[in-house]
């Protein structure tokens, strides 16, 4: 895909200072453009670099004001880092505009497909499914029976969904996820073995959710395991049976949450997090990576360490425990 500059600024809303006609075909970091990438200027810390770099153009801000001559081609707007996040978004929706099925795939004669939809080869898509417009289903997809996908979802290569999970609008769904799983039930018996207890609930997904590579959401035993609006989700999360993130919390990844946990909207957890089951976590939570939450918390708390309490104690407390060798009159 190639571009020209003026193209580009109308795209942004900008002015063109330089060749209205300068193409490029890729983007690049401003200090290692090439002829035909874009790039764009937005920390000062990056300022000498513009007067060097090999780019074809630059986006900068209205108010950005060189020292000396500039080679390349500028585009001017209101706000660089926006305007390039803008352009960033753009290209990627060229990138992935694609339609049609592609063979080998297979699609059940009962499932019913929407408008202006892509199907990746090697595919498949389940009895009873329904699949809402301007769905993108990348290469080597699962797709189980009874699941029902709204408009504007995109689902990576490999992803598994399995069984009547419900995913909503404008979801993405990158590689290797497995969501509606079974959750990990299991009852011990009188011979000191487990009889598996049957997971016969689902997974809801609500709008707007993004669920990274390789994470994990399992079915509920009863229910649903429900992930709420503007969730996003790192890779290689874990989340169990019977689990809801209120709506907009983040995690980072590799973060396990047990069954039956209900986390608040809002919250902010950092990686490497554990939480036991069946906790209730407020709304406008802050966890600092790597803690361990092994007990309800208020709306608003910020807690760190294992196990978690509060961050400012926590700092505190840091300051005495790694100080402890000074203090002790043994030798080594």
């Amino acid at each position: 895909m190639k571009f020209t500059a003026s193209q580009i600024a109308h795209i942004l809303d900008g002015r063109v200072e330089g060749d209205c006609d300068a193409a490029v075909f890729q983007l690049s970091k401003i200090e290692e453009g090439v002829p035909g990438s874009i790039s764009f200027l937005a920390n000062p810390k990056y300022t000498p670099h513009i007067y060097s770099t090999q780019a074809s153009i630059v986006i900068v801000s209205e108010d950005f004001v060189p020292e000396k001559p500039i080679d390349t081609t500028l585009i001017r707007v209101k706000d660089a880092y926006q305007s390039f996040t803008v352009l960033l978004s753009y290209y990627d929706k060229l990138k992935g505009d694609k339609l049609g099925v592609e063979q080998p795939s297979f699609i059940a004669d009962s499932a019913q497909i929407g408008e202006a939809f892509y199907l990746g080869a090697f595919s498949y898509i389940g009895a009873n499914t329904k699949i809402g417009n301007r769905v993108k289903i990348y290469p080597q997809v699962f797709i189980d029976e009874g699941v029902t996908i709204g408009n504007d979802v995109t689902i990576f290569s490999g992803a598994r969904i399995c069984s009547d999970t419900v995913i909503g609008n404008f979801c993405v769904i990158h590689g290797n996820a497995v969501i509606g799983a079974d959750g990990f039930g299991f009852a011990p018996n009188e011979s000191g073995s487990y009889n598996k207890v049957p997971q016969t609930g689902n997974v809801v997904i609500e709008d707007h959710v993004d669920v990274g590579a390789s994470t994990t959401i399992d079915r509920a035993t009863l229910g649903s395991t429900i992930i709420r609006q503007g969730v996003k989700l790192d890779n290689q999360i874990q989340i169990a049976h019977n689990v809801e993130i209120g709506e907009n919390t983040v995690i980072a990844a590799q973060t396990g949450v047990a069954g039956s946990t209900k986390i608040g909207k809002g919250c902010m957890i950092g990686g490497q997090v554990g939480f036991a089951g069946h906790l209730v976590i407020g709304d406008h939570v802050k966890i600092q990576g790597q803690s361990g939450v092994v007990k309800s918390l208020k709306s608003g708390s910020v807690v760190q360490g294992t196990p978690a309490f509060n961050y400012t104690d926590y700092n505190k407390s840091y300051v005495y425990f790694k100080n402890l060798p000074k203090h002790l009159n043994h030798k080594d």
